[in-house]
């Protein structure tokens, strides 16, 4: 059975426009087309609605900051040629999209050891190496020895690239991709407190 995006968004109980950014950053399979409308199979769906939420309480640290972001858009700069996530990005150009310019605590950032990247809601990759940052004059901060430990390229199954040259990076990268990681901020950086309060 096939769903309409509008379909597929209620089913999962999110806005239409959430559910477009998974489709327009190539995240899910089994795709087609009937004139203007993308249709969406419905096991696809099922998958992205029983996908586990990440697993913050294994990780070191009592807060970890989330980077939210859209899908992949040129980016007129000269350290990037894009700014966001795709599935078809090159590690390369995928580190460059996602290590800076943002509005944020860069200490908080840096003393949760990891900073996983969510797009609707779910971790499609994950930055380690971020104890150095920069700051530039609008007051954004970037953090230019960032690793990409790994990313998703199909959030139905998970399919994941993983990237991590250490194991404690190749770890973490198989801790939170694919995971669901709900967050809340009026930018681009939330923090998200990694146990609860007993």
């Amino acid at each position: 059975m096939l769903l309409t995006t509008g379909q597929a968004a209620e089913e999962l109980g999110c806005a239409i426009t959430t559910f477009r950014r998974l489709v327009n950053a190539g995240l899910l399979p089994g795709l087609s087309r009937r004139g203007v409308r993308v249709m969406v199979p419905f096991e696809t769906v099922q998958a992205l609605s029983t996908r586990h939420h990440a697993p913050l309480d294994q990780l070191s640290s009592p807060e970890v900051a989330v980077l939210r972001v859209d899908t992949a858009r040129p980016a007129d700069e000269p350290d990037r040629a894009w700014r966001g996530f795709a599935s078809s990005l090159t590690p390369d150009d995928l580190v460059r999209a996602l290590r800076g310019w943002w509005r944020c605590n860069p200490a908080a950032v840096a003393s949760g050891q990891v900073l996983p990247v969510t797009l609707s809601g779910y971790v499609v990759a994950v930055l380690t190496g971020l104890q150095r940052w920069e700051r530039n004059t609008e007051g954004r901060h970037a953090f230019p020895d960032a690793r990409l430990t790994g990313y998703v390229t199909d959030l139905a199954t998970p399919r994941t690239t993983i990237t991590a040259e250490s194991a404690t990076d190749r770890r973490l990268a198989e801790l939170l991709l694919g995971t669901r990681l709900v967050s809340h901020s009026g930018g681009a950086v939330a923090y998200v407190p990694t146990r609860t309060a007993a």
